[in-house]
């Protein structure tokens, strides 16, 4: 079982101050983690790009929803999962909505996998993995992670 260090779930409104909260607060995450600067910069991108794509698209101009975010970090991975309850990833839609333009290929670019799927009760789940490894640190009573 991961110990509560290396979990991460957190619910927030789908409006855009929420973009900035959950970068800041998975940044947060990962340096408790032990992330190094690299490791940091690639999930705040990440995580930034998949919640502003929910926030965007996910939900009709006045209706109310919500972003998750759940990130373990086991195994020599990280595995991030952005979700919502949205109307999903509309492949007939004009480009502008479907939300597969550029920040889905920012993600793509700095995560080691990513993969885009309907949510089970609707919406879209967007699966993030990022490869770290446990690096020796300074402090002899804690580890670092590497990635990237």
């Amino acid at each position: 079982m991961a110990r509560a260090s290396e979990t991460f779930a957190r619910t927030y409104p789908a409006e855009p101050a929420s973009v900035a909260r959950a970068r800041a607060e998975i940044a947060r995450f990962m340096s408790v983690a032990g992330g190094g600067p690299r490791l940091i910069d690639a999930v705040r991108l990440a995580v930034s790009e998949a919640v502003t794509n929910s926030v965007r698209h996910a939900y009709r101009a006045g209706d109310r929803g919500e972003v998750r975010i759940v990130a373990l970090l086991a195994g020599g991975a990280l595995e991030v999962v952005v979700s919502d309850d949205g109307r999903g990833v509309c492949a007939d839609a004009p480009r502008g909505e479907r939300g597969l333009g550029f920040g889905l290929g920012v993600i793509a670019e700095v995560a080691d996998r990513l993969t885009i799927a309907p949510g089970r009760g609707g919406g879209t789940d967007v699966r993030m993995r990022f490869g770290v490894r446990r690096c020796a640190n300074p402090d002899p009573g804690s580890a670092a992670l590497g990635g990237l």
